[in-house]
């Protein structure tokens, strides 16, 4: 959602297509900036369901900001730490962000934390106070404050006014995950089943399940159709605290922040691409809960087989995951494992049957992310993370592009990649020309494409 729109006499600001004049009315850039300006979320088509999204005029750093503060970067980083993360001043990022967005980076978090909590407050039977935790809110009273400026009423007045619309769950909490557009799920499943690390995903039917790190425990997540707009997220976690962040990477799996219409716009009149988007619109490019262990398989698995590359991945989750025997019945047995250990487990994947090549490349690329050279949250451009993913041995060019594309990069293709290679094939073109093809700046799309063909 890259505007608001407000609707006039009511003091209320609505997503796009409330109402029928609303192309006439004045937008604001995100939800944030309306508030700031004295507005409330419309109770109707309620805004607040969608992570707020820079608009595409801004420029890409400060893109690149709105999504880290929506994945809770300043839930534990300050504003300066932030900027020095974008290669910015503090001062220079406000001012940025008040040029493009309306309101400061700070301003932006507290807006975006409110949002997941009314969310919480719609979807699941989490006390008040639970709600305050797991938004990450320090008092009861700020709480208050800030649904009273937002959404004009209390936490409580506001439970109380909903309509009974919120989700069962059975030892777990649902919670929906709303997108625009459409989402072939079908797509999308069959990609990760093709691609799940065994014992740490599972595919069963339409849902995907997987284990997490929750500092230090394990948890699961599950995704699961729900309706037309949300995918329903369930969550078996040992604490709330981190339920925020833990959604937000949930949307990444499917790419559910994507504004679909410009890719789709931009490639429909392509030859190759243009009649599989006609066939199948929904396509998404398929994300990851955490990019580094899309990059770790893809290097275990460089030049083998699935079935090779599938013993290897589990002899080394086996050996150096952290157990996760309380879900064994859901086929998930540990939690990937962490960065810290890779980082120095030479000899245990030597012993796991990788070879010293295979080996050392796992190791330098943990390093290089356990070092901060290498950072996959979205803060570097395109041209940087190639160029950091390239310089660790073992990355060629095409497994930076699968890496990138998992990591959310619009503009990233792997040509080398086996299935792409046999979808270009069937389509009758030529793979070692696919790089020159028009396919900037949605060349992760294309691929998404042709993955779904394959």
């Amino acid at each position: 959602m890259s505007y608001v729109y407000v609707t006039p006499n009511f003091g209320l600001y609505c997503r796009p297509g409330c109402g029928p004049n609303y192309l006439n009315e004045e937008r604001y850039p995100v939800a944030a900036s309306a508030e700031a300006a004295g507005l409330r979320a419309c109770l109707a088509c309620r805004p607040y369901r969608l992570p707020q999204a820079a608009p595409q005029t801004a420029p890409e750093l400060v893109c690149r900001g709105v999504r880290l503060i929506v994945d809770g970067a300043l839930n534990q980083w300050t504003e300066a730490r932030l900027a020095d993360r974008l290669g910015l001043s503090g001062r220079h990022l406000r001012r940025l962000f008040m040029r493009h967005i309306g309101v400061t980076p700070d301003e932006l978090a507290r807006s975006s934390r409110a949002h997941f909590a009314r969310r919480l407050l719609d979807d699941t039977d989490l006390s008040i106070t639970e709600v305050a935790f797991a938004a990450g809110y320090g008092s009861a009273r700020q709480f208050n404050r800030e649904f009273r400026r937002i959404f004009g009423g209390t936490p409580s007045q506001l439970r109380l006014r909903q309509l009974p619309t919120r989700l069962a769950g059975v030892d777990r909490l649902t919670l929906r995950l709303w997108f625009t557009g459409s989402l072939d799920w079908e797509a999308m499943i069959r990609f990760l089943v093709t691609r799940a690390v065994p014992g740490v995903e599972h595919v069963d039917g339409q849902t995907y399940r997987r284990t997490i790190d929750v500092n230090g425990d394990a948890g699961v997540i599950e995704l699961a159709p729900g309706g037309p707009d949300y995918l329903n997220l369930r969550a078996h976690l040992p604490r709330w605290e981190t339920l925020m962040h833990v959604a937000a990477q949930a949307r990444k799996i499917a790419c559910l922040d994507a504004d679909l219409a410009e890719p789709i716009r931009s490639l429909a009149a392509d030859r190759l691409i243009g009649p599989l988007i006609e066939s199948r619109p929904g396509v998404r490019v398929p994300g990851a809960w955490d990019p580094f262990e899309a990059g770790i398989a893809a290097l275990i698995g460089q030049g083998l087989g699935a079935e090779a590359a599938r013993a290897l991945l589990v002899r080394i989750v086996r050996r150096l995951g952290h157990p996760a025997p309380e879900f064994a019945a859901s086929h998930l047995t540990h939690v990937f494992p962490a960065l810290a250990t890779l980082a120095h487990a030479g000899p245990g994947l030597l012993a796991a049957g990788l070879t010293s090549d295979q080996a050392q490349s796992v190791v330098s690329f943990a390093a290089a992310r356990d070092q901060g050279t290498l950072r996959l949250d979205g803060s570097m451009t395109g041209e940087q993370l190639a160029e950091s993913l390239q310089a660790v041995p073992g990355v060629t060019a095409s497994i930076a592009g699968y890496i990138a594309l998992r990591a959310g990069e619009p503009d990233a293709f792997p040509a080398e990649d086996p299935a792409l290679r046999l979808a270009l094939g069937r389509l009758n073109a030529e793979p070692s020309r696919v790089p020159a093809l028009e396919w900037r700046p949605w060349r992760s799309y294309a691929a998404a494409h042709l993955w779904a063909a394959a």
